[in-house]
């Protein structure tokens, strides 16, 4: 009799077991959701470092592509605080393409964008109206961007930064900062581009 009986488990071995069981399941629920939020948050964060990366490669190309143009026509550069405009090559990712000389203007809309605005430069005076611009957002959450420009005086020594640029030469350096949105955790360093087309080929 006594064997027999030992054999089953009692209501407070049942109850007990339930508890425990309880607690694993709370403490597997509580490390898979933590496991989730983990990942998001990874997720978030490597996008948000790819976007940063891909605008950084994009800028870095169009201003060091910046077009001098040629003796004949030369490129006109409009710079300000928070704008820049000029021609530049815009590249070609098909394959046995050219890459195309464009128009850009670049700067931060009303919904807090960095976009990219641009036409085709034509290479003959338009009978009608221009093309309306392509437009091609760069970044999102963006408060603004600052542009500065390192000007080299005309007989040599030391250049200096300013605020604006409106000439047809090209700025020695070209320098960067976007500024995110408040409470935005992104981080954007400052860039300094070279354009390194400075010389017009003789027409």
């Amino acid at each position: 009799m006594r064997a027999a009986s030992s054999a089953g488990f009692t209501l407070l071995e049942i109850l007990v077991a339930l508890v425990v069981f309880g607690f694993l399941m709370v403490g597997l629920a509580e490390g898979t959701q933590f496991g989730l939020h983990a990942r998001s948050v990874q997720t978030r964060s490597v996008d948000a470092d790819s976007a940063l990366e891909t605008t950084d490669r994009v800028l870095r190309n169009l201003i060091e592509q910046m077009d001098p143009g040629t003796d004949d026509h030369p490129g006109a550069v409009t710079g300000a605080a928070h704008s820049l405009a000029f021609p530049t090559t815009l590249p070609n990712g098909e394959t046995g393409m050219e890459a195309r000389l464009i128009d850009a203007g670049l700067g931060v809309d009303g919904a807090h964008r960095l976009v990219l605005r641009w036409t085709p430069r034509a290479h003959a005076v338009r009978l009608g109206p221009p093309p309306a611009p392509m437009e091609n957002v760069l970044l999102t959450g963006v408060d603004h961007v600052d542009f500065a420009y390192w000007m080299l005086p005309p007989h040599g020594g030391g250049g200096q930064w300013v605020g604006s640029w409106s000439d047809t030469s090209l700025p020695g350096l070209v320098r960067v900062q976007i500024v995110v949105a408040k409470g935005d955790s992104r981080h954007w360093p400052v860039m300094i581009v070279p354009p390194m087309r400075q010389t017009p080929p003789n027409s």
